[in-house]
């Protein structure tokens, strides 16, 4: 890859991507930080900001004002604390690389001050029930639902993420010890467990549904999308957000609805947060925390066991 030779923003930005990507970031998280710092490369041109030599500390401030005051155009909401923290830092670390790169002299941006990222409480939990009811959604739709199912399954006896499914080969699978090897962020790998009923879907898909997608050019993929190749993660998401919809409800929800409902499951059944977070593959524990905040069936016990007024009752009666 070529060094910019001029400083002007979006060619650096674009060499920055080059960089990422040779680092061994995954595409979804370059395709991340590009629609970020698209988004502030086009606020800098309303300022006539066209250069990176001129993204300073006062400059960042009044961006945080702008983020803070901006309202999405769909439901007219303000971002939430993640969303602006993470504009901010996508330009940060922009910055932070262009001077490791010695396009710039200095990093203007060492000092800023981020916003706290707020306590992010997954939304839409699915109780068991309501999953086995999506679940039941693909049958109605032939060679294709069959093939969704084994998906769907395979998110359900797992918790993997939407972009570590996409990234599973047909070796990953250890039917005798029924265990699935993930490629995770940041090239980590992890074995997970998957229960039997997961296996047999995988069993099923692979010998009599997978043959019906397959091609001379798609290797050893296990999940096809129609063109015989790897689906690729939007499409996944709207291929699961159909079946919820099918399903009846209509709360927000695709891939990452069964990642919530592994986690609040295990631990309202007595899992400890370690093994959680090895099954999920969080880098940090305090992640895998932030599901003990919706783990109501075990807050509930210890609340009636323990909280004097569960414990001692009304006294109307």
């Amino acid at each position: 890859m070529d060094k910019p030779t001029t400083k002007r923003i979006w060619r650096c930005a674009k060499y920055y991507f080059e960089l990422c990507l040779a680092k061994g970031q995954s595409s979804d998280t370059v395709r991340e930080k590009r629609g970020g710092l698209k988004k502030f490369f086009l606020w800098c041109i309303e300022r006539n900001v066209t250069h990176i030599d001129q993204i300073d500390l006062d400059l960042m401030d009044e961006y945080a004002g702008y983020l803070h005051a901006y309202r999405k155009p769909l439901d007219g909401q303000p971002l939430c604390p993640a969303q602006k923290r993470n504009l901010l830092t996508f330009v940060k670390t922009f910055v932070k690389y262009m001077h490791i790169k010695k396009l710039l002299p200095i990093n203007a941006l060492e000092n800023i001050e981020l916003p706290s990222n707020g306590q992010q409480i997954p939304k839409a939990l699915y109780t068991i029930s309501e999953i086995e009811l999506i679940l039941e959604q693909p049958l109605l739709f032939g060679v294709k639902g069959l093939r969704d199912r084994a998906i769907l399954e395979t998110f359900f006896a797992t918790g993997i993420r939407r972009g570590e499914l996409v990234k599973l080969d047909l070796d990953d699978i250890d039917f005798g010890s029924k265990l699935l090897r993930v490629h995770g962020k940041g090239k980590k790998e992890r074995l997970v467990p998957i229960s039997l009923r997961g296996c047999e879907w995988l069993a099923f898909y692979t010998r009599k549904v997978r043959p019906m997608f397959a091609f001379i050019g798609t290797g050893k993929a296990l999940f096809l999308a129609n063109n015989g190749k790897r689906y690729l993660p939007g499409k996944l998401s709207d291929m699961a957000s159909q079946y919820v919809k099918l399903a009846g409800f209509d709360r927000t929800g695709a891939c990452h609805l069964y990642r919530h409902n592994t986690a609040t499951t295990m631990l309202d059944n007595g899992a400890d947060l370690r093994h959680i977070q090895e099954m999920l593959g969080h880098a940090s524990i305090l992640t895998t925390q932030l599901y003990t905040h919706v783990s109501r069936k075990k807050l509930s016990e210890v609340y009636e066991a323990t909280h004097p007024s569960a414990v001692k009752g009304s006294g109307l009666f």
